[in-house]
């Protein structure tokens, strides 16, 4: 096979990046372009590197292998490997395209140098690194604003990304009658071990106050049911302060998204396999979330929800953003100075929901404390009859999420910085 004369590169880092910009901009350009791996004999190879974070789970290369849209994939573990010495990677053709969807800007800037590609930036908040992008897209003109005079030129106002994800909900498989909840424990193994038996014990109780109640937990990409069930066995001591366990895990394919996980108490939880699970998602009347990108994913969704942050385990809470997540993580500090982190992070926490970061006001409930499921199982049943709360939260939500189209916006960008010669080839 000829080789590419032209890569496109997706720079990312975590699971929540990957679900909700990475594969449905794929999707949008490999109907747009020709491209491998989908069109095999074209000249432009679509290609997907992942940078150091601490939110990565590790498993990030094998959630995207299943999604079919990238030639070649390099895990985080790589990337400064393939900065040095790319030849070691496979060919890297002389022109190419950068584009950063996640982790910190300068890794894509590092990349696109060493490879002397054009390189495209997708700022949320703010571009830190305009004098060495080629194009900006920017979320809102809040990043247009903060530019440079300049630079401004560089930058196209694209959307939110995830304002399109209501759209590709189509509830094409309904889910029964019912008061659906769904329970986002999260994806990475410190968030896993505390989430998961937290909420099956919230979701047992919930089931003693309302009967009608039917549970959704979704799989994250990154994880999957063996994992689940691991998280409330003997390996996981958190699990024996909670009053919930798992009688059995059985296959049913009723609504067509996966197992039925049955606890001792004989709660239903519903466990979706297959992802993303917006479609399902959109229909819950109500989602018990840790904090994390799902926050976002639910909110650009309209999915009412509680923010929960059990402090009572703050000595495994390691999965901070940034530097000082990686100083928490240090094999001989780990214990006292992630636990300082920790602490200094919930006095001073400001929001710590999506929806909330971005109204700077209070949008979902965030409980955050030594809370217990009792709680929590309470305040659930309390939204759950009350239907005009949740519908005001709703309405809250989709007033902070933007129009759509920002998928196909970010992908004429994207196009824009590759030779028309090669595009139809």
């Amino acid at each position: 096979m000829q080789e590419a004369s032209l890569v496109v590169v997706f720079i990312s880092n975590g699971p929540g990046e990957l679900a909700t910009w990475v594969r449905p901009l794929a999707e949008k350009l490999h109907t747009k372009v020709f491209m491998r791996p989908v069109c095999s004999n074209s000249r432009i190879s679509l290609r997907l590197v992942l940078v150091p974070c601490p939110n990565a789970t590790g498993q990030e290369v094998n959630a995207a292998k299943k999604w079919g849209q990238f030639e070649k994939i390099t895990p985080a573990n790589q990337f400064w490997q393939l900065l040095i010495s790319p030849r070691k990677y496979g060919f890297w053709p002389s022109k190419g395209v950068v584009v950063f969807l996640g982790g910190d800007q300068f890794w894509s800037v590092l990349l696109s140098a060493r490879l002397g590609y054009k390189h495209l930036t997708y700022a949320e908040w703010v571009a830190r690194w305009p004098q060495w992008n080629d194009k900006i897209a920017a979320m809102s003109p809040t990043v247009l604003e903060r530019l440079p005079k300049r630079f401004k030129k560089r930058c196209t106002v694209v959307g939110d990304l995830m304002a399109d994800l209501s759209n590709h909900a189509k509830k094409e498989a309904p889910l029964p009658k019912g008061k659906w909840v769904a329970l986002l424990p999260g994806s990475k193994k410190t968030k896993l071990c505390i989430g998961v038996p937290f909420l099956l014990e919230v979701a047992d109780r919930l089931h003693q106050l309302l009967p009608e109640c039917e549970f959704l937990l979704p799989i994250a990409p990154t994880t999957n049911v063996n994992e689940i069930q691991r998280f409330m066995g003997p390996s996981n001591p958190i699990a024996s302060q909670y009053n919930a366990s798992i009688n059995k895990i059985i296959q049913d394919q009723s609504l067509n998204i996966g197992s039925i996980l049955i606890t001792n108490a004989g709660t239903k939880i519903h466990l979706q396999e297959n992802h993303p699970a917006h479609d399902s998602l959109s229909q819950c009347n109500l989602a018990l979330t840790t904090v994390g990108a799902n926050t976002a994913e639910l909110g650009a969704l309209g999915v009412p929800m509680i923010v929960i942050v059990p402090t009572q385990h703050i000595n495994v809470m390691q999965a901070w953003d940034g530097f000082i997540g990686l100083i928490g993580r240090l094999p001989i500090l780990r214990k006292f100075v992630g636990l300082f982190i920790s602490l200094w992070r919930m006095r001073n926490r400001g929001f710590l929901a999506w929806p909330n970061i971005s109204a700077g006001r209070i949008i979902v409930p965030e409980k955050v404390g030594k809370i217990k499921p009792k709680e929590i199982a309470l305040e659930s049943a309390n939204w759950l009859q009350s239907p005009e709360r949740l519908q005001g939260q709703k309405e809250d939500l989709q007033s902070l999420r933007g129009k759509p189209g920002a998928i196909e916006a970010m992908s004429i960008e994207v196009i824009k910085l590759i030779p028309t010669s090669l595009q139809n080839l």
